[in-house]
């Protein structure tokens, strides 16, 4: 078996590579490349779910980064159960095959749980106080104790939120690089997400993400060093590219104003009732998962949606099968933003009624994606003040909270999750084995069976 490894640069692509990645430039140049058809939805659970399974979203239920629960009659997003993923995944039938077989994941998604013998994924510690503690889950239980000693405390804060830097995915790379040391896994998948951040932020101004490209072509370079010195095969992988939008859509609040949303008050805030609502939309980047509760609303809903402006695509029925993505955890309809569009999970009418969650991080309390928690307010002076007294209270034993976020979604200059038609914007793969690719563009289910070339050929 031969030694791989699979670097997932999130938000790689064509486009990207130049003067601000000289040393991924030059990978690219000494070994071979191929686009990757996107899948639908573009979002990194369900990509990372097919790379690694080899099968699409109708056959491995990971239908976005989040979606409705039914049983529980809740939203949940970024669960962390490797069992949500219900097909093999590529280590499962490699030890099957091959009892010596050895893995390690850091920092893919759904890592908890999972069969592979090394394992480092984000898990902070949740205070009865309220309070959010940096810190990460590993298998074996050590390794998390050993990580954190060799490399600190994971920056959990710089790896999500307003003060996302570098430092998160270095963090990453660094303790890949212990781990292989130590164990010398046959396989082992990294991930790091530092170009999601400000092409989110700021789409694809070069002005401004020059610095990031620069940044995060460092930390490439210091782990394909470390891997080929090794006569390790690598592969620079990417999951969807992110381009230039300019149109948040509303489409809870369209939905709210045509009468299907269900809304509950508390301390004259408003929450989404989505169990005792007739339609509501999951919101993940450019796509939204539908769920009606009456079948007899569908036709009804699908031509109202159609009339939004920055819709491109309404499926339902036989054209969610025909787009892999038909799922009992699928909406009844998928709704897909044109290239300039992606959609907020805003539901409330007016700002003053905005749930407190709106204005905090909270992935696991919003009812849909929200990139807004990248930012603070631009028109707030006093925000970076207002966030130091806030920690001091923090610090004092005061609960506190942390509700520094805008609700203006116009922030955004940048998304993911539809089809891209430009080449540039397709995901890319990019290998040191020359006869590990055979074509200039394929499927994202391919994706694991060349990964597995890599491994035995």
């Amino acid at each position: 078996m031969k030694k791989t490894v699979v670097i997932n640069v999130v938000g790689l692509t064509k486009r990207l590579i130049g003067e601000y990645t000289p040393f991924i430039k030059s990978f690219l140049e000494k070994g071979k490349a191929s686009y990757i058809t996107p899948v639908l939805p573009s979002v990194t659970c369900a990509v990372q779910s097919t790379y690694v399974t080899g099968k699409w979203p109708s056959e491995h239920g990971v239908v976005g980064n989040g979606w409705y629960i039914k049983d529980d009659c809740e939203i949940k997003f970024w669960k962390q159960s490797n069992n949500l993923v219900q097909q093999p995944k590529i280590w499962d039938d490699l030890k099957e095959k091959y009892p010596n077989f050895t893995c390690a994941n850091h920092f893919w998604w759904y890592n908890m749980y999972s069969n592979v013998d090394y394992s480092i994924t984000p898990r902070p510690n949740y205070l009865a106080d309220g309070r959010k503690i940096p810190d990460i889950y590993t298998y074996p239980a050590k390794l998390r104790d050993d990580m954190q000693e060799a490399l600190g405390t994971f920056p959990l804060f710089e790896f999500w939120g307003p003060k996302t830097t570098i430092n998160s995915s270095k963090w990453i790379a660094d303790a890949a690089v212990l781990t292989d040391k130590k164990h010398n896994p046959d396989l082992t998948l990294i991930y790091l997400p530092h170009l999601d951040y400000n092409l989110q932020r700021y789409g694809l101004d070069f002005d401004i993400i020059s610095k990031d490209l620069l940044e995060i072509d460092e930390v490439v370079k210091q782990l394909v060093t470390h891997y080929e010195a090794l006569d390790t095969r690598v592969i620079l992988i990417s999951e969807y590219g992110i381009t230039n939008v300019n149109r948040p859509i509303h489409l809870n609040r369209v939905l709210r104003k045509e009468g299907y949303i269900a809304i509950r008050e508390e301390r004259g805030l408003e929450l989404l009732d989505a169990g005792a609502s007739d339609a509501f939309a999951v919101a993940d980047h450019q796509i939204a998962h539908v769920y009606c509760k009456n079948s007899k609303d569908i036709d009804k809903l699908v031509k109202q949606i159609k009339q939004i402006e920055g819709v491109e695509k309404v499926l339902f029925g036989e054209e969610l099968v025909k787009h892999k993505i038909e799922h009992e955890r699928c909406g009844d309809i998928v709704v897909v933003a044109d290239k300039d569009s992606w959609f907020t999970y805003y539901f409330w009418l007016d700002d003053a009624k905005a749930p407190d969650y709106a204005r905090m991080v909270d992935i696991h309390k919003k009812p849909g994606y929200d990139p807004v928690e990248m930012l603070t307010d631009p028109k707030d002076k006093l925000v970076m003040a207002k966030v130091v007294g806030k920690l001091l209270k923090k610090k004092l034993g005061f609960r506190t909270v942390m509700d520094i976020i805008p609700i203006d979604a116009n922030l955004i200059k940048g998304s993911h999750g539809r089809l891209n038609e430009n080449l540039d914007d397709y995901p890319l793969l990019i290998s040191n084995y020359n006869d590990g690719i055979g074509k200039e563009a394929i499927d994202a289910v391919e994706v694991r069976e060349i990964i597995e070339n890599h491994l035995l050929n």
